[in-house]
């Protein structure tokens, strides 16, 4: 990160930041989709199993990730104040927090896992499908964690490329993992959905590895020695940053377990349904990707300029990063509709599945254009260290507006499952508009306080 003076200074590092962000982040949904589509050319039951298992899975992992995603803030703002003796000490505790919350969800995994599922009453083999893909996933979330938040102190530094470099040399790893234990190739047994579970745990500890192997050889991260000169755990560092991150990674559990919990209700339809649904949702979270890595592009660097008190510059960041999240999602929604009989086919060859998850995919197009313009604003927000709001936003609109509308919906008028995706769409866009009025109160204040 370095100081900007000009608009066209300020648009060309960002670009610079985003694009390897943006990269990243559909290279890592990509394994997904991987597991996703893989899983689907398997069986129905595998898909939905698979399908049952994300639903669990993602809530949490993006909730504990949220937490994780504390440190990006909190180092550039540290590097925008020119305190770069303190980024180490931040990072060496936000490892042994990672771990620490890697346990804590496997612990809580292993007594829950069961009683979870048999409440679903799912059918036999998808309910199987579903745990043992999740058993053989678990094996691999502390060297998961452990990486994010070592990207995260990469990108805080604006070496986001380095990110996508480490991602996209795991990405076809975890393509060819996919292919043997899905599939059964090189003399491994056939493990259908199962084996993808096995193929991303394997792929998690690769990416570890590699990132252990850049921050410790690697300008300008060894100047740090993250991984030399280790000191105590200190829980009062760890307070410091679950402050900005459970806040972070509550709002980000509302958003995501809504999904999740649209995708349970789910399980009162068909397993064409379940699958339908799970594969629109699947693609319609990739073109989430690019409001995503805007706002998380949004983070690195209002930070940089709060840290520095320099929050005019911080403010025409967001515009920046607002307003290209917007036009490049309406690209996305037109190139979606056009497109959709070949994404319908991508994921399954059954005629019912298609049909559905084409209709499914129209109400995508509505969803990712609402989490286009509030994406971008959290990620600014979250530049600010501004969370606690963003949390409350997140939870009204999405558990007391969003979901009840879609229950309503489904339960109530011709519009059944696909209800749910309306009341998702409506939860998103009282969010955005909710997040916007923030972010412009946040930036009045910060506007006083420059020229007190």
């Amino acid at each position: 990160m370095y100081r900007t003076t000009s608009l066209s200074e300020k648009l060309t590092l960002f670009i610079t930041i985003v694009i390897p962000i943006l990269i990243t982040q559909v290279s890592m949904y990509v394994m997904n989709i991987f597991d996703t589509m893989m899983s689907g050319r398997a069986s129905a039951a595998d898909l939905a199993g698979v399908a049952i298992g994300s639903s669990l899975w993602v809530p949490i992992f993006t909730g504990v990730n949220g937490i994780l995603l504390a440190i990006t803030p909190i180092i550039a703002q540290l590097l925008g104040a020119k305190s770069e003796e303190q980024i180490s000490k931040k990072v060496k505790q936000a490892l042994y927090l990672s771990v620490t919350l890697a346990l804590f969800v496997f612990l809580f995994g292993a007594i829950l896992l069961d009683p979870i599922l048999q409440l679903m009453d799912l059918e036999n083999d998808v309910e199987h499908i579903a745990k043992f893909y999740l058993v053989a996933l678990s094996t691999g979330i502390i060297p998961l964690f452990i990486f994010n938040t070592l990207r995260s102190f990469i990108d805080a530094l604006g070496q986001t490329r380095i990110s996508m470099f480490i991602i996209l040399l795991s990405l076809p790893l975890n393509l060819i993992f996919n292919y043997m234990f899905i599939f059964g190739e090189f003399s491994i047994p056939t493990y259908g959905g199962i084996g993808a579970g096995i193929a991303t745990s394997i792929t998690y500890w690769l990416i570890c590895l590699i990132t252990f192997v850049v921050i410790h050889r690697l300008y300008p991260f060894r100047k740090f020695s993250i991984l030399s000169y280790w000191i105590k755990p200190s829980f009062k560092a760890w307070w410091g940053q679950l402050k900005i991150g459970v806040p972070i990674g509550a709002a980000m559990f509302f958003e995501t377990s809504i999904f999740s919990a649209v995708t349970l209700l789910m399980s009162a339809y068909s397993t064409y349904t379940i699958a339908a649904h799970q594969a629109a949702m699947n693609f319609a979270s990739l073109l989430y990707m690019i409001p995503l890595s805007v706002g998380m592009a949004l983070t690195i660097a209002i930070g940089f300029e709060v840290g520095a008190k320099r929050f005019d510059q911080a403010r025409i960041y967001g515009y920046i990063g607002i307003s290209g999240g917007i036009f490049i999602a309406l690209f996305a929604g037109l190139v979606l509709y056009f497109t959709k009989d070949g994404v319908a086919l991508l994921y399954n060859s059954n005629p019912e599945v298609v049909h559905l998850t084409k209709h499914f995919l129209i109400y995508a197009i509505f969803y990712q254009l609402a989490d286009a313009f509030g994406a971008p604003i959290q990620g600014a927000l979250r530049g600010y260290k501004d969370v606690n709001a963003t949390l409350v936003i997140a939870f009204i609109s999405y558990w007391v507006i969003g979901l009840p509308v879609g229950w309503l919906l489904a339960n109530y008028t011709a519009l059944e499952p696909f209800g749910y995706w309306v009341g998702i769409i409506t939860g998103l866009s009282c969010g955005a508009i909710a997040l916007l009025t923030r972010l412009l109160y946040l930036q009045r204040k910060c506007k006083k306080k420059m020229h007190a």
